[in-house]
């Protein structure tokens, strides 16, 4: 055993590469990303690491790998779950042979997701077993539990680490490569009666489960990462529950205090009842202090009725707690100060930082897509449009000055919420946004499903060659792997003109004109057509020179600020100026500029 500093994601990764892992796949989303991305780091081959097309296909490719027997863990954010729980709920039936973990990372906040969705509540309604760390060191030690678990059982294992634990760092113990498990899969051993689901065999399978999940509330109530924490104080009849970074928060709060007695749920689901229940003896009231459904709350609620405990239990359902949102040391300090009678919490006023100045999500300087939408834009001036949009940088579209994004929902919904609309108002000009790597994850089937049912749309793909927004992983269009090796690149216009769709042009946005004449004309065609605005993405590029401002040209009309919003240009002391450290010479605002007074290659 030996010390590093490492990031929570990374922990993890080490962790179950430590514990045998044969398999890791996934989709990018933050905040899961790096767990993949460092088991693929280093890589010797004999580790499987694949960016899957989406989460539903991951979820699928690691069950077969668990079918052989071998160690998978497949990763995603919360929203991730969504698309992987078809597979998943039947998985939760069919069981597996060897260790599956399904790495879920929420996102209280949420910080950068569309949803606060909390897996423990998902873990209680798939019937899945779920463990929830509290701590870089317990991500790092719990995920070989969790493979251990999960092979003992036969069962799917779902991983709930938040943003504040795979995103902090810390110096934590870990294994040395000579105590590294190397699992040896038998392979795919044929048994129908096992391996295909039918309704007769879910009957009897949900009978096992619920067993299975009796046993394993007993079991988890001796889980070391369970813990119960006497009073410091004999007689003290309050309590608080907590679990994963709030744990960590609770903690610092009580630090030097008369401290409550506090019980630590790292098990959510199956909960740990026999330890909760010895909690919860010789209390009058609890705290539970929680992200971010009322899981440990409702938990006891239960308990409190079910072994006739005359215990309050205060929380997010009492608005003791805040019921939404990430918590914080403040919070938690606030809370638990509120709920003992202390003095609360007062910050001093040299704690306080100063204001930080506002910085709102903006498309890069030199960003492809916002000469697509300024093109698109350009090109539908006075006439009735809608613009749907997508997940992805692109959905930055939606900020001024561009204002192009009317609708986004989820991953791929934009081009059916496009084709929605278009059947009630048929007079509109329906346009649908979507990236080239959500092209591949989720929208493929809309397109699909536009040629199939008549609908009259223009598909607008922002083709910048990578995921930019999880960290520039690759996808099926960008010709490589995470096993490194180099193949051919799936075309998104091959795959376009497979499903029907008859009319599709690949244009360069940054060719301004063009980009706007190809849009008058494409979208002018009845039925469903595309328009492919191909560039790569500004941070994968060797920049050009940055742009110049002729002040002899520039009136200060600020056209180019109204009407792009790029970084890249700023006012300086009053006057329109490129900021030099930003620009990339894509040579969109030369081309925006009334007055010519602007040109890229530097200074003249």
């Amino acid at each position: 055993m030996h010390k590093e500093f490492l990031m929570g994601n990374a922990a993890i990764a080490r962790g179950a590469v430590a514990a045998g892992l044969n398999l890791v796949c996934g989709y990018p989303g933050t905040p899961s990303t790096e767990v993949l991305e460092t088991a693929a780091k280093g890589n010797d081959g004999s580790l499987y690491v694949e960016w899957s097309v989406n989460e539903k296909a991951a979820l699928e490719l690691g069950a077969g790998a668990a079918y052989c027997g071998a160690r998978a863990m497949v990763t995603m954010k919360q929203v991730g779950l969504n698309v992987a729980s078809d597979p998943l709920m039947s998985l939760a039936y069919i069981g597996v042979k060897g260790g599956m973990v399904i790495l879920v990372a929420d996102d209280p906040g949420p910080i950068s997701s569309q949803t606060e969705q909390d897996t423990r509540s998902f873990a209680a309604f798939s019937k899945l077993p779920c463990f929830d760390p509290a701590s870089v060191q317990e991500a790092y030690d719990m995920i070989a539990d969790a493979f251990a678990y999960s092979e003992r059982y036969h069962t799917p294992v779902l991983f709930r680490p938040t943003t504040r634990v795979c995103h902090g760092y810390a110096s934590i113990t870990v294994k040395d490569e000579a105590e590294y498990l190397h699992n040896q899969p038998e392979g795919f051993v044929r048994d129908p009666a096992k391996w295909v689901i039918f309704p007769r065999l879910s009957y009897q399978a949900h009978i096992n489960i619920e067993a299975r999940n009796e046993e394993l509330s007993q079991i988890f109530s001796e889980y070391p990462h369970n813990e119960l924490l006497p009073a410091a104080e004999r007689g003290c009849r309050k309590g608080i529950a907590t679990q994963g970074i709030s744990y960590t928060y609770v903690m610092e709060a009580l630090e030097g205090k008369p401290a409550p007695a506090v019980l630590k749920i790292a098990t959510p689901f199956p909960f740990p009842e026999q330890l909760a229940v010895k909690f919860l003896q010789n209390l009058d009231e609890v705290l539970c202090i929680e992200e971010l459904d009322p899981v440990i709350e409702r938990a006891l609620i239960y308990l409190c009725g079910k072994h006739h405990l005359n215990v309050t239990i205060r929380g997010k359902l009492t608005h003791d707690v805040r019921n939404a949102g990430e918590n914080t040391c403040a919070s938690a300090a606030h809370d638990i100060a509120a709920f003992m009678g202390w003095a609360l919490p007062e910050k001093e006023a040299a704690e306080i930082p100063p204001a930080l100045p506002v910085r709102p999500p903006v498309l890069c300087a030199g960003c492809p897509h916002r000469a697509s939408f300024y093109a698109v834009k350009q090109a539908m001036k006075g006439k009735k449009s809608v613009f749907c949009g997508d997940i992805g940088c692109y959905t930055l579209g939606n900020a001024m000055p561009l204002d192009m994004v009317d609708t986004c929902l989820c991953m791929g919904a934009g081009v059916n919420i496009t084709q929605g609309i278009g059947k009630i108002e048929p007079d509109t000009n329906c346009f649908a946004f979507v990236g080239d790597s959500t092209f591949f994850a989720s929208a493929i089937t809309g397109a699909v499903n536009a040629v199939y049912n008549q609908a009259n749309m223009t598909l607008v793909i922002l083709d910048n060659s990578t995921t930019a927004m999880t960290g520039h992983q690759p996808h099926p269009g960008t010709g490589r792997t995470m096993m490194g090796q180099i193949v051919e690149n799936v075309s998104i216009e091959a795959v376009l003109r497979g499903v029907g769709v008859k009319t599709v042009e690949t244009v360069n946005p940054l060719q301004l004109q063009k980009a706007i004449d190809t849009v008058k004309r494409v979208s002018a065609e009845e039925g469903v057509k595309a328009i492919i605005f191909k560039s790569p993405c500004a941070v994968l590029i060797k920049p050009e020179q940055p742009a110049f401002i002729d002040p002899e040209k520039c009136t200060q009309c600020g056209h180019c600020i109204k009407s792009l919003g790029c970084p890249g240009i700023v006012r300086s002391e009053g006057k329109v100026a490129i900021e030099q450290a930003l620009c990339t010479g894509c040579g969109l605002c030369e081309q925006v500029c009334p007055f010519h007074a602007i040109s890229t290659g530097g200074a003249k």
